[in-house]
């Protein structure tokens, strides 16, 4: 046990190490090809340097304008998210379960569906008073429609066994619902959420640019008008960031949830000690060079 766990931690330790040498050699050929100007297919001679970036960044992080577009940023990502992500659960698990609901709401949301939450944008201006309100709106859509599919699908692939089972127990209707139908399809939401909270970062940073008044995307739009091209790779950087910790959050938010099932983690497999097998006794040949055969009354004797 002992072997295996510090087998484990090594893996892991060898797994982070491989990951921040993969992003300083990426940063080490940014700071190469954009320090010597290089201008082949592609052209680095515009492009800041890394050193560029990360002295725009640090000038930044004592700015407070920049720590309110980062609070405005996730305060719209956050609210859109939650709502979007109810509504399609709740939306998505009623047309699975409902022909009515099916009936009534499928047509109209496969035709908004392949709609871009971006083109979206006159909409929200017109229908709503405030630009944070529209931003919420659009960041809300871009997400409804992931969660909504995938829990639509996850809950019509559950096998009837199971409500079955908790029907002939005396179960009723709610009870299938939390006991059967949403862990069941837990898996397959919160595949629905991963996918959507990547698409509504790309949405909100789209509307802030568009519509917005503060936020990193709106920022970032304000450099690229005044050709400050360090201050756009740093609101690039900080879009990074922050999307990459909410993407974390639903992932442990996920697997708390779903501690019930099992993980298949990439680890080295413990080594498995083999038995030694006995040689099996093969019969002794016959005179003739060949192995004895038993007769018709021999093999029906008990």
């Amino acid at each position: 046990m002992a072997r295996r766990s510090f087998a484990g931690r090594s893996f892991v330790r060898w797994s982070f190490v491989r990951r921040v040498l993969s992003v300083l050699a990426a940063l080490g050929l940014w700071q190469l090809l954009t320090a010597l100007d290089v201008s082949l297919w592609l052209r680095f001679e515009q492009f800041p340097t890394v050193v560029d970036i990360a002295r725009a960044f640090g000038d930044r992080l004592g700015d407070d304008t920049y720590w309110q577009d980062v609070t405005d940023s996730l305060s719209r990502i956050v609210t859109g998210f939650a709502l979007a992500s109810v509504l399609g659960i709740v939306v998505g698990t009623a047309i699975a379960r409902s022909a009515l609901a099916a009936d009534l709401l499928d047509p109209v949301l496969e035709v908004v569906r392949p709609v871009p939450a971006i083109a979206l944008v006159p909409v929200a201006i017109l229908l709503f008073p405030s630009n944070e309100q529209g931003i919420v709106f659009i960041t809300c859509a871009a997400a409804f429609f992931p969660v909504m599919v995938s829990t639509r699908h996850a809950v019509r692939a559950l096998t009837p066994v199971w409500e079955e089972a908790v029907l002939t127990m005396g179960g009723g209707r709610w009870r299938v619902l939390g006991s059967v139908v949403l862990p069941g399809a837990l898996p397959g939401i919160l595949g629905g959420l991963s996918v959507g909270i990547g698409v509504s970062w790309i949405c909100v940073i789209s509307a802030e640019m568009i519509s917005g008044e503060y936020g990193v995307g709106y920022r970032t739009w304000q450099d690229y008008t005044v050709v400050d091209y360090p201050g756009v790779f740093v609101g690039m950087v900080t879009i990074g960031v922050l999307g990459r910790l909410t993407s974390t959050a639903v992932e442990l938010l996920g697997r708390r949830l779903t501690r019930w099932l099992p993980r298949t983690e990439s680890r080295p497999a413990a080594p498995v000690r083999r038995r030694a097998v006995p040689p099996v006794p093969v019969p002794a040949p016959a005179a003739e060079g060949r192995l004895p055969v038993r007769t018709a009354q021999e093999r029906v004797r008990p």
